[in-house]
């Protein structure tokens, strides 16, 4: 897929960057964006630059995504406990 010019508002300000995600991807990540930024928050807008609030929401969404690789890895040592009890099981059966 080739690049192509991606164009989004977020606090009146215009953002725009080249992706090859398809749109359906791209307008997935920029909701995300959204509900991440705009979710929730009591900090004042008027208080607080965007540019700090854009950086904030990254590092939130990165610790989001950090928490779920964790998750992961647990989930995957779990997965590969139970099937070597389980393969060691089968051996036990067929001996």
């Amino acid at each position: 897929m080739q690049d192509r010019l991606v164009r989004f508002q977020l606090f009146g300000q215009e953002f725009t960057f080249y992706s090859d995600a398809s749109e359906d991807e791209v307008e997935a990540i920029i909701d995300l964006l959204r509900q991440e930024l705009e979710g929730g928050e009591t900090v004042s807008r008027s208080a607080v630059p965007s540019s700090k609030i854009l950086v904030l929401g990254c590092l939130r969404m990165t610790a989001r995504y950090v928490q779920l690789q964790r998750e992961y890895q647990d989930y995957r040592q779990t997965e590969q406990r139970t099937l070597a009890d389980l393969a060691e099981k089968v051996r036990v059966v067929l001996d």
